[in-house]
């Protein structure tokens, strides 16, 4: 079986990256933006970082931020709507991966219209068109959404996040600046920080893993495990390597998917709206924990890559302690709780391992499992 690699056509890096925007728009002949923000972006000026380099160049576009952070159904049909109205061509995504997934989601829709029903394209969607074409600019260091071929959609109906995988939705380019990323809270940097450190781990560790990808996880962790503390501080060196850790993450995991970190913790943003990366952080230790024994030798390498010392000495019972309790520690000196007690009621237990068994990212996780073993899981942590 061939092994398959998506990746942008075009990505830029580093302080100043923005200014790009307007040489690959010209360049591509592209008339008037879309651009996709949400609204605390805009509230806060960061958005117009972006719309100063258009109004700088002289090009046309329109601003849609009925965003929420967990994007959802309406949000996309909204948008598509507006796109239609708009006279635009091509979408620009400023935000992290809840501006980048409904740019997706709109984009998709507008070039393949049998798909507007947003429910439609859960999972792989066999959609023929390429999406209109999107710059995605992150504003945040973890989701990796501008170099991934998924993204993710909230059901409110029916108390769901569903994923949706589609080559056609990876952007064209992608702008990856870390000053772009100056203005983040340091929760927020904990917090996608650490959705970062999960997408490279469980990318490293998933059934679909291969050399290839092992090369971009480990390196991934490698960069983030150094900079992340720093980034959380406010320290510019820790911010250009977060930036640039996350997104190699993405060069991974997009192509071989990831496991149920991610499926358990889609459903706490469903239900309780939990933010995504608080989520895979304190789930992460846990279940890697219970994926030990189906990793191989794995776990000495995210170890080594996490800097702990003399992991070549350790039996695997050692090493899979030392890169679980390593990855503890970064958690917990970032400031993310150590347990979901605060957010899961215990009466939610069923509903929330169905669905995370249901979720697009569960077969993928290294280690077979059960909606029993996920309720179990869930309940360790309450």
């Amino acid at each position: 079986m061939a092994n398959r690699i998506v990746l942008n056509e075009t990505s830029y890096h580093g302080s100043g990256a923005i200014a790009n925007l307007a040489v690959e728009a010209k360049a591509r002949g592209f008339g008037k933006a879309f651009v996709c923000s949400d609204p605390d972006l805009v509230r806060f000026g960061v958005t117009q970082k972006v719309l100063d380099v258009l109004d700088g160049a002289e090009l046309k576009y329109e601003l849609y931020s009925d965003i929420k952070p967990n994007p959802t159904i309406e949000n996309v049909q909204t948008g598509v709507a507006a796109f239609k109205a708009s006279g635009a061509d091509y979408l620009v995504a400023v935000g992290g991966g809840s501006s980048m997934d409904t740019a997706k989601a709109i984009g998709i829709i507008i070039a393949n219209p049998e798909f507007a029903d947003v429910r439609s394209l859960e999972g792989v969607a066999p959609t023929k068109h390429p999406s209109v074409p999107i710059i995605a600019i992150p504003t945040t260091a973890g989701t990796a959404a501008e170099v991934t071929i998924n993204y993710v959609i909230t059901d409110v109906e029916r108390q769901r996040k569903f994923v949706c995988v589609d080559v056609h939705d990876i952007p064209v380019v992608a702008i990856i600046d870390p000053d772009m990323m100056a203005s983040m809270p340091k929760g927020l940097t904990a917090a996608t920080g650490m959705d970062a450190l999960t997408h490279a781990i469980e990318g490293y560790i998933t059934k679909g893993a291969w050399e290839l990808t092992d090369m971009f996880h480990l390196k991934a962790i490698e960069i983030i495990s150094r900079s992340l503390r720093a980034a959380v501080k406010g320290e510019g060196a820790g911010r250009e390597g977060m930036a640039l850790g996350q997104y190699v993450a993405g060069m991974g995991f997009s192509n071989v998917g990831l496991g149920i970190v991610h499926s358990m913790a889609h459903t706490l943003g469903a239900v309780y709206d939990t933010p995504h990366g608080v989520g895979n952080a304190i789930l992460l230790p846990t279940v890697m924990e219970y994926n030990a024994p189906a990793t191989g030798e794995k776990y000495r390498e995210i170890a080594r890559a996490m800097g702990v010392k003399g992991v070549d000495d350790m039996s695997a019972e050692e090493y899979r302690k030392a890169a679980v309790d390593a990855v503890r520690a970064l958690s917990k000196d970032v400031g993310i709780p150590a347990d979901l007690k605060a957010i899961v009621k215990s009466e939610d237990l069923d509903f929330l391992a169905e669905s995370a068994y249901a979720d697009a990212c569960r077969p993928g996780n290294p280690r077979d499992t059960s909606v029993a073993e996920i309720k179990e899981l869930f309940r360790s942590l309450i």
